[in-house]
């Protein structure tokens, strides 16, 4: 459980990384500057319409996430006894806290 948990949000973090990589150049190329042509104003809203795309690539890997940890629960469910997910979720939360 815990191999497969970690490979898969080695995953997620890798393609995370690689989006916000993107998503940060297509932002940075995007800059009107102080000449603000129709052109300009165009290329502009060509880069916005780009990045709002990658935007919706991130919902996808927040739901992708979100789903891991359902999954990861639900197995933590029926490989532990009782006491021992309520152990493990307590040491979850002191860690987080």
């Amino acid at each position: 459980l815990q191999q497969s948990s970690q490979q898969a949000e080695d995953a997620l973090s890798q393609g995370m990384e690689a989006l916000q990589q993107s998503l940060s150049d297509t932002l940075a190329s995007a800059s009107l500057g102080p000449a603000a042509s129709c052109d300009n104003v165009a290329n502009y809203m060509g880069h916005m319409a780009i990045a709002m795309g990658k935007l919706g690539t991130l919902e996808n890997f927040l739901r992708q996430a979100d789903l891991l940890r359902q999954q990861t629960l639900q197995q933590m469910h029926r490989i532990l006894t009782t006491r021992q997910a309520a152990r493990a979720l307590l040491l979850i939360n002191d860690y987080f806290a």
